[in-house]
């Protein structure tokens, strides 16, 4: 029949030896609705050809902890309540079993095992030059250090639990993990670029950045909702799929769509704002020529730096908007009919090592420096090497005060 329903009587067991008794998971009754098509006309001399029919979404478990699995699928027949009527006679069922591959895994865990540490020790050394200060810290650097945070959350490698351990809820654990850090990086940009725009009078405040950071926390906090509708009641029925109805469906496909729009809309306004601060930052370095040798080469090199860590910005924002709306459509890749999309676990890694490069380079360039550039040392007499010296330190701020570039900036929208 058209927009014919099937009915599944399925339940899923364990055991960790051959001869243990099964142990029940879950046991479920589920819907589902049959997208079949049918090569020739519906005539006597086609009885006996098969239907070609799309694959439906069965079962998904957060974690492998066991040896052997069982599963159980019933097509219970009752036709007073209509149930598995109307679907044909079944000769076949062809189960789909998609896994991380183990060469995946080893790389995953040791990326997570190496740079968990990396960063966690890069974020506490970053923090303590801060608190070295006299003064108190600006925002810039609070949000740094709380990107940091998130870095080394996201970092620790929790996966190596579940080997031993049946933690159902690992999934859904990372999701959230990840969701975190999105949020913490999209606010990030966004503040960064606004705290080095000359024309910005509301600076070093986070509420002067409510109408950019509102949305994306609103944003973060419907795609927890969403994943808790599947991934949340997946820790109970593993059977589950908010794909099944149509409403579902709809919704869900409506997500990725607004999601992916979104972040094209974000990702343009970041290259705006990146823009004007290029632009007033060009503008003044017409004021280096009148300084002396040593402080021109000393804000040469930090305008250079900070050039070039604003064009590392866009290309990790860039492949971070690309890298979500690939996943999300890659995760559902039966859900888009004939379109089959494939995503190198190369790719994945790369992006998450993209990830923790760039918030290593930000707490090494952007922690405090404890040189001084007076103008004791501008008499402009000093010799090549002492130049170059200069222009090759990499440190972006000092003691005494946020990042000289943000001063300047800092000073023009004063004025």
């Amino acid at each position: 029949e058209e927009n014919a329903e099937i009915t599944l009587d399925v339940s899923l067991a364990y055991r960790d030896d051959k001869f243990d008794d099964w142990e029940e998971i879950a046991h479920a009754i589920e819907i589902r609705k049959l997208k079949c098509t049918f090569g020739s006309p519906k005539t006597l001399e086609s009885e006996g050809r098969h239907y070609d029919c799309d694959f439906l979404p069965f079962m998904e478990i957060g974690s492998v902890a066991h040896k052997y699995y069982l599963i159980n699928i019933r097509l219970p027949v009752n036709e007073r309540k209509g149930i598995n009527v109307g679907i044909g006679e079944i000769k076949d069922i062809r189960l789909v079993g998609i896994h991380q591959n183990g060469g995946f895994t080893k790389v995953w865990f040791a990326m997570k095992t190496f740079l968990t540490p990396s960063i966690l020790i890069i974020t506490v050394w970053y923090w303590r030059r801060i608190t070295l200060m006299t003064r108190a810290p600006v925002l810039l650097e609070k949000v740094i250090f709380a990107l940091g945070i998130s870095m080394t959350f996201i970092n620790i490698p929790v996966e190596w639990f579940s080997i031993g351990f049946d933690w159902t809820w690992m999934l859904l654990f990372g999701d959230i993990r990840q969701g975190i850090f999105y949020a913490m990086l999209l606010s990030f940009w966004i503040i960064f670029c606004g705290e080095h725009m000359m024309d910005q009078n509301e600076r070093n405040r986070l509420s002067g950045y409510w109408k950019q950071v509102g949305p994306i926390a609103v944003g973060s906090f419907c795609l927890f909702i969403f994943d808790m509708c599947e991934r949340g009641v997946q820790l109970k029925n593993p059977f589950y799929s908010i794909w099944t109805t149509e409403v579902g469906t709809e919704l869900a496909m409506a997500f990725i769509i607004v999601a992916g729009i979104c972040l094209c809309l974000y990702f343009l306004f970041l290259c705006f704002m990146v823009f004007q601060v290029f632009r007033n930052i060009s503008g003044k370095q017409s004021s280096l020529p009148a300084m002396s040798k040593a402080r021109r080469l000393h804000y040469e090199g930090l305008i250079f730096r900070f050039k070039f860590m604003m064009l590392i910005t866009l290309a990790c924002a860039a492949m971070t908007v690309i890298f979500f709306i690939v996943s999300q459509v890659t995760e559902g890749h039966w859900k888009w009919g004939d379109i089959t999309i494939q995503v190198n676990s190369a790719f994945f890694t790369g992006i998450y090592g993209m990830w923790n490069l760039y918030v290593f380079a930000l707490m090494f360039l952007y922690a405090p420096s404890h040189k001084n550039y007076g103008e004791d040392q501008s008499n402009g007499d000093l010799g090549v090497n002492s130049g170059e010296e200069l222009q090759l330190t990499t440190t972006i701020t000092h003691v005494d005060g946020p990042t000289e570039v943000y001063k300047l900036a800092r000073k023009e929208a004063q004025e």
